[in-house]
């Protein structure tokens, strides 16, 4: 995607070779903190138990692990995704399954007007300059009687990150949303106490290192150097940083988090669900 298509995140762009390099943004075990890890898995988790039969697409769908998580003999599933890389890696995995998988565009869908009862878009709206693009042409792809179900960081709980171009806030998600569906709610994805703390003492670790920017240039050089250096140094940080937080050591699991109405500044993840497209007449 280019800047002027209003682009989804570098990393989207970036994927992975084979599954063996991490992006700013593609979770992997063993790498990944075990409650980022667990966040994720418990996104597609709260999605599954509201899942009815039909076809699900799933728009970022990665390397195709969590998408075949959806899979069901009353479902068929499409996951699509715009690197290459990551594509092929999902179908060689899950093709066998029965997931389908595909290398398109999330804001220019190559599927007819009505094809899909559901659809998943999982922390990926937060990529886009431009996110009522993203939100149009999941619209469009729904059955009149569809479903889309959206995981996105609640902005005020977010930690700086460049592939994070636009965070919402619940009035402001649930007020794009209303301009294409007719029956939006925004709930919350949020953990236990300990799991919070968790986090919390990763943020304050990683704020240490930031300080370390006492000019700022971070924010001063072109954000195409940022998102590149970002990607590149992530996995670092966290094997040097964070190397006690993942592999399973910490014993956070999916089981952890949890949906919840009652949102604040410290609600982790915004859950909402955006149902029956308005249709142009």
């Amino acid at each position: 995607m280019s800047d002027a298509s209003g682009a989804a995140v570098m990393g989207d762009l970036a994927g992975e070779k084979k599954g063996k390099h991490l992006t700013g943004e593609r979770p992997m075990e063993g790498v990944t903190p075990d409650s980022l890890l667990a966040l994720h898995a418990a996104g597609y988790r709260t999605v599954i138990e509201r899942l009815g039969k039909g076809t699900v697409l799933d728009v970022g769908c990665g390397q195709g692990f969590e998408s075949a998580r959806f899979l069901a003999d009353d479902r068929r599933v499409v996951g699509v995704d715009y690197s290459e890389e990551a594509v092929d890696l999902a179908r060689a995995n899950w093709s066998g399954d029965g997931l389908e998988v595909a290398q398109m565009n999330a804001l220019a869908l190559g599927f007819a007007t009505g094809s899909f009862s559901w659809a998943c878009s999982s922390h990926l709206i937060e990529h886009f300059d431009e996110p009522e693009g993203h939100v149009a042409e999941l619209a469009r792809v729904l059955a009149d009687d569809g479903t889309v179900f959206f995981l996105t960081p609640n902005a005020p709980a977010d930690f700086e990150n460049p592939f994070h171009i636009h965070l919402f806030e619940p009035p402001e998600l649930r007020t794009l949303l209303a301009q294409y569906f007719h029956d939006v709610t925004v709930q919350g994805l949020d953990a236990v106490p300990h799991v919070k703390a968790d986090v919390t003492a990763r943020r304050v670790k990683a704020e240490k290192v930031l300080r370390l920017d006492v000019w700022d240039l971070r924010h001063k050089i072109p954000r195409s150097w940022y998102v590149g250096f970002y990607a590149w140094a992530l996995p670092i940080a966290y094997k040097v940083m964070a190397r006690g937080d993942s592999g399973g050591s910490t014993g956070i699991t999916a089981d952890d988090f949890f949906v919840t109405d009652d949102l604040d500044a410290t609600t982790m993840v915004l859950f909402a669900t955006a149902s029956r497209p308005r249709r142009a007449v």
